[in-house]
């Protein structure tokens, strides 16, 4: 086994040890909550140890966890002395945010500058992705906090922000003729909770539809919409100024 801590890690016990809570301790360090406690967990199974127990709220370490801390103390001392006496900073500190394509153009830039006036010295690095791959990078530790989807109903890990109705789109001007025997829809890529919603509904009526583009990216959706290829499932958030509701399919969380 791996015997090697990682600095960062240590400093989350010592944080954690110090303020009695790895809320406290994630707030202090300007890490997320469940990325703190990962990084308690990989200690443990480095230490092959429980370092900490619960005392309601609050964390008291036990005895492998006060003499691990007692050499992190002293670990993180000489790391950042070492850094010092070469004139680098040992404040730096990096915060990984992860957010679906939906959130890019006014989510992003409005987080990131009231975090830069609150936290002046955090870096912010951004992960626009696909939201099932946000989610997985949040389970490995990869990101400290995502601005994800989940279906309405389903169980989150992470704090409910807002509720998002999910809505049929298309462009102002498409038409979809009577005799056409198929619906053509607009899909991203699977796996997608807006794709399959769009299948479960047309499942759900007998109706028969076709793929007229399947995408990863949210602009060639908006693009294939203003080609009028099609319909899709997406939420109201930001669409184009030409892209119209034409029904209601159910919500989704945020």
């Amino acid at each position: 086994m791996n015997r090697t801590f990682d600095i960062d890690a240590l400093r989350a016990i010592v944080a954690g040890a110090d303020l009695g809570s790895i809320a406290r301790a994630a707030v202090q360090l300007g890490r997320s909550q469940s990325a703190v406690s990962m990084q308690l967990k990989k200690l443990e199974q480095q230490a092959d140890a429980k370092l900490f127990e619960r005392k309601g709220r609050g964390l008291i370490p036990t005895q492998a966890g006060e003499m691990l801390i007692a050499y992190a103390r002293r670990i993180i001392a000489l790391n950042d002395e070492a850094a010092l006496s070469l004139g680098a900073s040992t404040n730096a500190a990096v915060v990984r945010l992860g957010l679906p394509q939906d959130f890019f153009q006014d989510v992003m830039p409005a987080t990131l500058t009231a975090f830069s006036k609150r936290q002046p010295n955090v870096r912010v690095d951004i992960r626009v992705g696909e939201n099932h791959k946000l989610s997985d990078e949040i389970k490995a530790g990869r990101l400290d906090g995502a601005i994800v989807f989940y279906e309405d109903g389903s169980p989150g890990d992470g704090e409910l922000l807002c509720k998002l109705p999910m809505r049929w789109l298309a462009h102002k001007n498409y038409q979809q003729t009577p005799s056409q025997e198929f619906t053509d829809l607009v899909l991203f890529d699977y796996p997608c909770l807006f794709r399959a919603a769009a299948l479960s509904a047309f499942d759900q009526a007998q109706m028969r539809w076709r793929m007229a583009i399947t995408t990863p990216s949210l602009l060639y959706v908006w693009s294939a919409l203003k080609s009028k290829r099609g319909i899709v499932v997406r939420t109201v958030h930001c669409i184009p100024a030409d892209i119209v509701c034409v029904d209601d399919t159910g919500g989704c969380m945020l």
